[in-house]
């Protein structure tokens, strides 16, 4: 038996893997984050909305707020725009005079307005580790390693990359190099139909559920032209003659939030509230965008509800945060709004933005100490921007 009392330790190295997953070490690629220095004001601050207030009147015109939809009520609160990522990405970009952008959202839409806005604009994420799960699921070596797979498939030059909004500036930036564009959940299908005007294939990164849904929703195609590319399999989990066949290869990624809503939870609210109209956003899983009654964006969403006349009931399938303010707003209208799902699902890399961060990014910046900036390179800068620029080229 061997003497454990004299035995000498195992000579073992933690990978880099193993390193990230237990917090010791932070990946410059991944949107997961890292720390923030410096010290954060106490949650129970009772002067943090003063601060708050205190530090933006401070900084005036140079200073930008944008707030996602996602956002908690203690933040958007501050923001001086709202809505979906790409909306506040270009009305940052409409504000050349404000020298700091301070994006209230997650690590891809604060690269997207570095894209998009002045070499001399600084664009700050209060938190750092506000990544986006989703954006997470594709990174520029898989995505490579995916296109290695298809041109060995001998399919690479039929194939057109359409990449979401919700994807790292590396990902915008190999689509733009490729020959593809970027979509939002708005335009999705025009970008597909502008696609297919190009190849005969499409490669849809990384939400495979928005690519599915427009697919088939939208244009018509069935779930047999429809397969997944799974990263963390060899060639994908797909074979060459699968490939082949296909017309749309999805990235097999998710939205975190969108896709924990069920077929079950369209079932029960439906019998819950007879009478009610459910809504979701097209992130959700295929079954559910089929058993709703309406599907559409963040925006299309809150348009629905506006137009949607009193005593109305409606079930909502999309992030928490932003169903609870809406049913606030419209409670006056005796508009019923509830949330699709009984568990209670925020977004929690969105909620990673709350008040003592940014009172924190804003007295810093009112002090003269630039934190937390998100700078794109610029030759990723060039080719995302390129991908972004065919986006709003579409018809």
């Amino acid at each position: 038996m061997r003497d454990v009392t004299t035995a000498q330790p195992l000579d073992v190295q933690p990978t880099p893997l193993a390193l990230l997953l237990l917090g010791r070490e932070a990946d410059p690629k991944s949107e997961r984050g890292v720390e923030c220095p410096g010290d954060l004001p106490s949650p129970s601050d009772p002067d943090l909305v003063a601060r708050a207030r205190a530090a933006k009147e401070k900084l005036g015109d140079k200073v930008f707020v944008l707030g996602h939809h996602y956002q908690r009520d203690e933040v958007i609160q501050f923001a001086d725009v709202t809505g979906d990522s790409f909306k506040l990405a270009r009305d940052a970009a409409a504000r050349p005079e404000a020298e700091y952008i301070v994006f209230c959202g997650v690590h891809f839409m604060a690269e997207s307005a570095d894209i998009l806005t002045g070499d001399d604009q600084k664009v700050v994420l209060p938190d750092l580790a506000a990544g986006c799960s989703m954006a997470d699921m594709a990174t520029a070596e898989q995505v490579a390693e995916c296109w290695d797979v298809l041109t060995e498939a001998g399919i690479a030059e039929q194939v057109v990359p359409v990449s979401y909004m919700n994807s790292s500036a590396d990902i915008k930036a190999f689509t733009g190099k490729h020959g593809g564009t970027i979509c939002t959940s708005s335009n999705a299908k025009r970008a597909l139909d502008w696609a297919f005007e190009q190849g005969e294939k499409v490669l849809f990164l990384p939400d495979q559920h928005l690519g599915r849904n427009t697919a088939v929703r939208d244009m018509g195609m069935s779930l047999d032209d429809c397969v997944v590319y799974n990263p963390h399999k060899p060639n994908g989990g797909l074979t060459a003659e699968e490939l082949r066949a296909a017309k749309m290869i999805l990235w097999r990624g998710h939205c975190s939030v969108h896709g924990r809503f069920s077929l079950d939870s369209v079932n029960d609210v439906r019998e819950r509230i007879p009478g009610v109209n459910v809504l979701v956003h097209p992130e959700c899983k295929h079954e559910v965008v089929a058993a709703a009654d309406y599907v559409g964006s963040t925006e299309y969403i809150i348009k629905a509800l506006e137009a949607a006349p009193a005593g109305s009931k409606w079930a909502i399938g999309t992030e928490l945060n932003l169903v609870r303010r809406l049913a606030n707003r419209f409670a006056a209208e005796d508009k019923e709004i509830v949330f699709l799902d009984k568990t209670v699902c925020f977004c929690s890399t969105m909620n990673r933005i709350d008040l003592p961060h940014l009172v924190w990014t804003l007295e810093s910046l009112a002090e003269g100490n630039l934190v937390n900036q998100i700078q794109v390179d610029k030759e990723t800068e060039s080719f995302a921007k390129l991908a972004l620029e065919r986006m709003l080229a579409l018809p």
